[in-house]
């Protein structure tokens, strides 16, 4: 009689990875970022389909599953001569670039994927991307095992708020500024009656982003730039908005708040919710009463609606540190570009090119330790 196996004696074999590329856009995408840490489980299938859609690009996908499941998803969209072989992950600019990876993905998984990568492309490049970004740092380390190059350059300095912390030195917002509140609000009531209302996704796609948009071709924006970089007009990034809050999960993430002075759209915030977590994708207001800073007025009461509803920190991103230092924001991670040459003559290239590379972004404000990259 053959006698039975105790589990100890059964030898646990490690966790098959294996990495394929998929033509077009994956549907296991949103399989993938809904494992994500809670702060990127807004890179869904639909933000990169919007992406493709609003900015162009032929995309592709590579999943990494690990017995079957998928834990790793990086979608790329090819730019430059095709002979060069080049990719990048696409996205809207803020309130970062970046691709999904669950919670537990390990080095393993991201070996994997760049190795099918490598089958690929030449290059990669991913960003703006903020240092401490599990999947980006993931995939950096695992292009350095493989002897990849790997080049950055600044972008900017991030700037986060931390109402926890600020309402634990005491009452956050202060009294004084309350009160300065108070007296710009009546001042601005002086103009016409004033509505404040806060705006779903689905309230957006319903008429809500034309309001936004009809405050951006007021703002200075307007009138000192192409208007390019507005989020929410025909000439800016507008057909993205739309084309994302068409997934409801991520509509569910968006939120607006609304000034208007009787009945005319004045002042916006417009932000991405994900738990605790606020980004502040994008702020203006109607310079008519800019006398007034309704600006100011409203995301103040952005904000404190955005502790009522159990949120405790804002990414206000980059950019205008004088008002987000005003409000107690600090410095946050760095944001980066990052360009990923796998080994042979595009590693050889990099090496020759990486000065010009690192010079073409942006000029640090202060002094900033260099990213942890290869020569």
């Amino acid at each position: 009689m053959t006698k039975p196996m105790l589990l100890s004696e059964f030898t646990r074999l490690p966790p098959a990875m294996r990495a394929t590329a998929f033509d077009g856009l994956s549907a296991l995408i949103d399989a993938v970022a809904e494992q994500a840490d809670e702060g990127y489980r807004f890179l869904r299938y639909q933000w990169f389909a919007a992406a493709i859609a609003a900015y162009g690009g032929r995309a592709r996908t590579l999943i990494v599953e690990r017995d079957g499941y998928p834990v790793i998803a990086l979608p790329l969209a090819g730019f430059g001569p095709e002979a060069a072989r080049l990719a990048a992950v696409p996205g809207c600019y803020w309130p970062f670039r970046g691709f999904p990876a669950c919670a537990d993905a390990s080095d393993g998984a991201f070996d994997v994927l760049v190795d099918r990568l490598g089958q690929e492309v030449n290059g990669l490049r991913i960003g703006p991307s903020y240092d401490g970004d599990p999947a980006v740092s993931g995939l950096i380390a695992a292009a350095r095992r493989r002897r990849w190059v790997v080049l950055d350059r600044f972008v900017a300095d991030s700037y986060l708020l931390d109402m926890d912390a600020a309402q634990s030195e005491g009452a956050w917002p202060r009294a004084s500024t309350l009160k300065k509140n108070r007296f710009h609000e009546k001042h601005l009531a002086g103009h016409g009656a004033l509505d404040w209302r806060f705006l779903s996704g689905t309230d957006l796609a319903a008429g809500g982003f034309e309001q936004l948009a009809a405050i951006e071709q007021k703002s200075w924006i307007a009138a000192r730039t192409d208007g390019s970089d507005a989020k929410f007009t025909k000439r800016g990034h507008g057909a993205f908005w739309r084309q994302a809050a068409a997934d409801p999960v991520i509509a569910e993430m968006m939120s607006a708040a609304l000034l208007t002075v009787d009945g005319v759209p004045a002042a916006f915030s417009f932000d991405l919710n994900l738990g605790a977590l606020k980004y502040a994708i994008a702020n203006s207001y109607d310079p008519a009463f800019a006398k007034h800073s309704p600006g100011r007025l409203l995301y103040y009461r952005n904000l404190v609606r955005a502790l009522d509803h159990g949120m405790t920190k804002v990414d206000w991103g980059a950019g205008d540190s004088g008002y987000k230092s005003t409000i107690g924001a600090e410095p946050g991670p760095t944001i980066r570009d990052w360009l990923l040459l796998r080994p042979g003559a595009p590693s050889m290239l990099g090496r020759v090119f990486q000065g010009i590379w690192r010079r073409s972004g942006q000029v640090p404000d202060q002094p900033h330790e260099p990213a942890n990259v290869e020569d």
